[in-house]
């Protein structure tokens, strides 16, 4: 699947889950480390582990599975897909850490 691809599966399933304030940055140009970032928040530890195993779940039955996972007991889950790094975060902390402002000229994702 090619990254913007993933990117925009793993979108669906977040809004598919009520993931808030979804963004979607193309970082390909920017940095090495991925081609987009996706970012969202969740209401609650819940709702952030629900809507990180969504994604794993969707994803897997493609045959598609993380690098990565970090930060499943917290308020940021990591999930790391080579070229998709997805960002799952409580309210919180994603005021907090503000991933958007590291690359605020990141076009997004159509």
């Amino acid at each position: 699947m090619q990254p913007n691809e993933l990117a925009k599966a793993v979108v669906k399933v977040l809004d598919d889950k009520k993931g808030e304030d979804i963004r979607t940055l193309a970082v390909g140009g920017l940095t090495i480390v991925a081609d987009y970032f996706v970012v969202v928040s969740g209401m609650s530890s819940t709702h952030i582990n629900a809507l990180s195993e969504a994604v794993q779940d969707e994803l897997a039955k493609q045959g598609i599975e993380p690098r990565h996972v970090e930060g499943r007991a917290s308020g940021w889950v990591l999930l790391d897909y080579a070229s998709v790094l997805v960002h799952i975060f409580g309210r919180t902390e994603r005021e907090y850490y503000n991933i958007e402002r590291l690359f605020p000229s990141a076009a997004a994702l159509d």
